[in-house]
């Protein structure tokens, strides 16, 4: 049994592997397995940097992972509230043996989870995953008492974090004279995002920096963005910046209000550093679910769009495996692999700034760099099998009459939820109904 899912261990709080207990067991199974398999030197102590979000049961899950790490032998660098990507920076930076995230990301407060980072500040695989998972349900292996571990907080967390992301911006260029609405999600940077814009020279307007423990990502952030969208406009920024709960995501909204998702964010940071000569290749890695609009653009512009299955640890994978610097997703994780070693809301930001105060153009320009391709989504609650001759013959006949070269169908298993996921992608809108209609008669 794997007790990680898509994005590390998550769940309700007090309930299945979320509980006190559970974390303890967790964080011992995990110093085991990487003193046993990876860790090669005797004369100092296993390191470990841990960082969470802003939610109540942070509380909670802190200090019983920390008697984990420590009951197993290993040393803790405590971060308190930072950032996903901040954990990644510093457990590089501090040349520690692994990073640990308490957050569950964008999901509401009631939820927690825990994922960790390598060495290099990369999201560990899923084989280690699995080999972690099977040590958890064995009999849990405590160091004896002359060797157990202790527990530090790290001093000026944010300052170091902050000059990280501020040096991803262009040395010779300010942010002055722009107005920058900022919506932190009240999660990790609630704190830090405001600072980096502000020392660039930005005007800042705050909404959601203001965590309460049972408010991240409720009615803010990158998942809702109404009231960023209201602020923009309210005030006359230029632009809206929209992080999550844990600030690896990044969503903007122009001047008018209006949404630039991710995809959007990909094709203009793609713009800017071909332009720049900052792309290792000619290719960059987006998922299955992104706008075949975007893929177009980037034949347009001399590049290729290569995709790779949906979560930011597989556009990572794929990104490494064709040699590429720079990926993301449509929900708006980005990686740009020469500043950060996963998604990056803040730093993705700086780069769709600069892009914006070197072209001297709005953000509204964003969206006129390419026409999105409509997209239909729908969760069908059971499994579907795409081998079947008959779902297979009725894909053919949409794929060769209908949509032929402009448009496409993805079916897949959700890794989240009980449910068939699919899409339907066309140029024409009215090939989408058609479609649809087509696969309702059969599932």
């Amino acid at each position: 049994m794997n007790i990680f899912g898509t994005d590390g261990v998550r769940g309700v709080t007090n309930s299945g592997y979320i509980t006190p207990f559970n974390m303890t067991k967790l964080a011992v199974s995990a110093v085991n397995f990487f003193v046993r398999n990876h860790y090669k030197t005797h004369n100092n102590k296993f390191t470990i940097v841990m960082g969470k979000d802003t939610r109540l049961s942070g509380y909670m899950m802190e200090p019983a992972l920390t008697a984990g790490f420590i009951s197993a032998g290993a040393d803790v660098v405590l971060l308190g509230p930072v950032p996903t990507p901040a954990v990644a920076f510093l457990t590089r930076s501090l040349r520690a043996d692994l990073g640990v995230v308490i957050s569950a990301s964008h999901n509401q407060y009631q939820d927690n989870g825990v994922k960790f980072f390598n060495a290099s500040g990369f999201k560990i695989s899923t084989s280690d995953e699995q080999k972690i998972s099977e040590m958890f349900f064995m009999e849990p292996e405590l160091t004896s008492p002359d060797c157990m571990g202790k527990a530090l907080r790290l001093k000026d967390t944010h300052g170091r974090y902050i000059e990280f992301v501020k040096n991803s911006f262009p040395k010779s260029m300010t942010l002055s004279g722009m107005k920058i609405v900022i919506d932190a999600a009240n999660g990790s940077a609630y704190k830090i995002a405001p600072r980096v814009f502000w020392e660039l020279g930005a005007d800042i307007f705050e909404i959601g920096t203001s965590p309460n423990g049972t408010n991240i990502n409720q009615n803010c952030g990158a998942t809702s963005l109404s009231a960023l969208q209201k602020a923009v406009v309210e005030f006359q920024a230029d632009i809206g910046i929209a992080l999550d709960g844990d600030a690896d995501r990044l969503i903007v909204v122009d001047e008018n209000g209006e949404v630039v998702d991710g995809d959007f964010i990909l094709a203009a940071i793609a713009t800017s550093w071909q332009k720049n000569g900052k792309l290792s290749s000619k290719k960059i890695v987006a998922t299955s679910v992104s706008n075949m609009g975007l893929e177009k653009y980037c034949e347009t512009i001399g590049l290729q769009l290569v995709r790779s299955d949906i979560g930011d640890k597989n556009v990572l994978e794929k990104m490494l495996q064709v040699g590429a610097n720079l990926g993301g997703e449509k929900s708006g994780h980005i990686i740009p692999i020469d500043y950060a070693s996963t998604g990056d809301g803040l730093v993705a930001a700086l780069q769709v700034l600069s892009y914006l105060k070197n072209e001297n153009i709005p953000a509204s320009s964003i969206k006129k760099l390419y026409v999105p391709y409509p997209q239909l989504f729908h969760n069908i609650a059971q499994e579907i099998d795409i081998t079947n001759p008959k779902v297979v013959k009725v894909l053919e006949h949409i794929n060769q009459t209908i949509l032929q070269q402009n448009g496409r169908i993805l079916i897949r298993k959700s890794g989240t939820e009980q449910v068939t996921r699919i899409m339907i992608e066309s140029k024409n809108q009215a090939d989408i109904s058609v479609a649809f209609a087509m696969l309702a008669e059969i599932f």
